[in-house]
């Protein structure tokens, strides 16, 4: 019986499931363990888990992990290869618990950091001869120029810079993806030279990704998106601004809080014991 995964969300809570996972589990490319008590995803080796609000305290989460490892009793795994990796959204007490009881170890952070959005657009100066518009959703060459731009931009992220076009037009179908929302920055010659991906649901519009050209990076061009970001999100009634960044990215982390921006939520990503995996 399939179980729907977006029942396991709880207000107040960081989504458990990331959504590349979504988009993975839609297309077969990810195995689902549980019920409507609770479920563990795997995916390229990575497990993500999450226990109904009603079902904790029950031994549940244990009995997942166990299950996805193979441990019961001489089993094998439910999934090969077996995970390595684990994220635990939002660095929950029993998240925590869990990675101790089976011997694995924090090796990566990603923090969520919000803004308040001013009640005003900022200033929106580009250089000389560059050019903003809005992504055309379906357009080959619009599609083309952002799947290589951000496979440039994010060539050593662990997931963002993977994106193919398939895992593009799966979040074009989303109910909270809109072509306005993301704007694209070309030169005086046509090139695309960074993007700015928000992404809105709900009261928060969150910087779902900013990507500039490896070439062009230092030139200041990550502020103009942010501000032609800012801009969009602003008179909107959201109640905030919201993006995520790398637990050890000081020099982004510095820049954010100069824009105002604190820590509201953390991710942790945990290793197995013995494994040989590396994050970027």
């Amino acid at each position: 019986m399939a179980v729907a995964l977006e029942r396991f969300t709880v207000r107040g809570e960081p989504r458990p499931f990331s959504d590349q996972t979504l988009v993975d589990v839609r297309a077969g490319r990810a195995t689902v363990v549980g019920d409507e008590r609770g479920v563990a995803v795997v995916r390229d080796a990575e497990l993500e888990l999450v226990v109904a609000l009603e079902a904790r305290g029950q031994g549940l989460g244990t009995a997942l992990v166990t299950r996805v490892l193979g441990l019961d009793g001489g089993a094998a795994p439910v999934v090969t290869p077996t995970p390595t990796l684990a994220w635990a959204h939002g660095d929950h007490p029993a998240a925590r618990a869990l990675a101790t009881q089976f011997g694995w170890t924090a090796v990566r952070t990603l923090l969520q950091l919000r803004a308040p959005i001013a009640a005003a657009p900022p200033a929106l100066d580009l250089p000389d001869g560059y050019t903003l518009s809005s992504f055309r959703a379906g357009d080959p060459g619009d599609e083309a120029d952002w799947l290589a731009l951000n496979a440039a931009a994010f060539a050593h992220h662990p997931e963002q810079g993977r994106m193919t076009l398939d895992d593009l037009r799966a979040r074009e179908a989303d109910d909270w993806f809109s072509g306005d929302d993301l704007l694209l920055l070309r030169d005086a010659a046509g090139r695309l030279a960074g993007s700015c991906w928000l992404k809105v649901e709900g009261d928060v519009g969150e910087f779902y990704a900013v990507a500039v050209r490896p070439d062009l990076q230092g030139q200041r061009l990550g502020g103009v998106l942010m501000r032609a970001g800012t801009a969009r999100l602003t008179g909107r009634r959201l109640a905030a601004a919201a993006l995520y960044v790398e637990g050890d990215n000081e020099p982004a982390l510095a820049l954010y809080r100069r824009s105002g921006f604190t820590q509201h939520a953390i991710d942790v990503q945990y290793a197995a014991p013995g494994s040989t995996t590396t994050t970027a």
